[in-house]
């Protein structure tokens, strides 16, 4: 089940076909008990015209993200930091049995599908990262999944860990969508990430990775994130990131980004 928020509505998408969802409030629908259920339930209802155009999967939800979860991002980290000697702390991350966790976003700075994601003005190398999210509702319960795209600041944080909040978040600094995947089962191990950034119609990175080489389990994080907060509406998760362009990479202004899972779909987004 595939649900989709519009201006006007919400509907789930099921063997191709979109429904209306009976609840009209997001916040109220993704933190009913057993959501897959009640979705499977609304394809009883006449079916409509596709959505021409979608907004972010996102109530009021805020958006949380982890670090340092691939073996890749933690070489990236390294690199970008070690000038600024920090780059044992990274190695040391990948290694500890804490998790990075850190704040995003709020829902009012998200990025919606086919929308603008920005870049700061103070920043020289800037790019994105794709990253399977996670929905975990009220209850603590892994029950969705979406993509997002986590931009990032790398000279910002290379300078000094501790301007991370500066790195990471700001207006639109997050995009998450297209849809909120609500399967009756948790996600295939073995399912691909993929990203290719374009610039004027051609390729400028394409890369793929399969989310089994991620180091930490979803409910290990979700766990960690759960510890001493509660999140009433429920929170989105990004789990770290494991396609990372080169050194000499870094985005501009128009540049196309296309994040690609099969089971949920593409978010694309390009840069203002």
């Amino acid at each position: 089940m595939k649900l989709y928020k519009t201006q006007a509505s919400i509907l789930v998408e099921a063997n191709g076909k979109f429904y209306p969802v009976q609840e009209s409030n997001w916040d109220t629908l993704v933190n009913k008990e057993d959501l897959h259920a009640y979705l499977t339930k609304q394809t009883e209802n006449a079916p409509v015209s596709a959505p021409e155009e979608i907004l972010a999967p996102i109530g009021t939800q805020e958006i949380w993200a982890a670090g340092v979860t691939y073996y890749r991002s933690r070489e990236a980290r390294m690199e970008e930091s070690k000038e600024s000697g920090a780059a044992v702390f990274y190695s040391k991350v990948y290694e500890a049995e804490r998790p990075e966790l850190f704040f995003k976003s709020t829902h009012y700075r998200v990025a919606h599908p086919q929308g603008k994601v920005k870049i700061r003005k103070d920043s020289q190398w800037n790019v994105p990262e794709p990253e399977l999210t996670l929905f975990i509702n009220a209850s603590g319960n892994i029950v969705g999944y979406s993509i997002g795209n986590d931009m990032s600041s790398r000279d910002i944080e290379g300078e000094n860990p501790l301007y991370l909040p500066q790195a990471k978040c700001y207006d639109q600094a997050a995009a998450i969508g297209p849809c909120l995947w609500v399967p009756n089962a948790p996600i295939n191990p073995d399912a691909e990430l993929q990203m290719q950034i374009e610039r004027g119609g051609k390729v400028e990175f394409a890369g793929k990775i399969s989310i089994n080489q991620m180091k930490r389990k979803h409910t290990e994080l979700a766990e960690f994130l759960l510890r001493e907060m509660s999140f009433p509406v429920g929170v989105y998760l990004m789990t770290g990131t494991c396609l990372v362009p080169d050194d000499t990479f870094t985005l501009l202004s128009g540049d196309k980004i296309s994040i690609h899972v099969p089971e949920i779909g593409t978010l694309v987004n390009y840069v203002a």
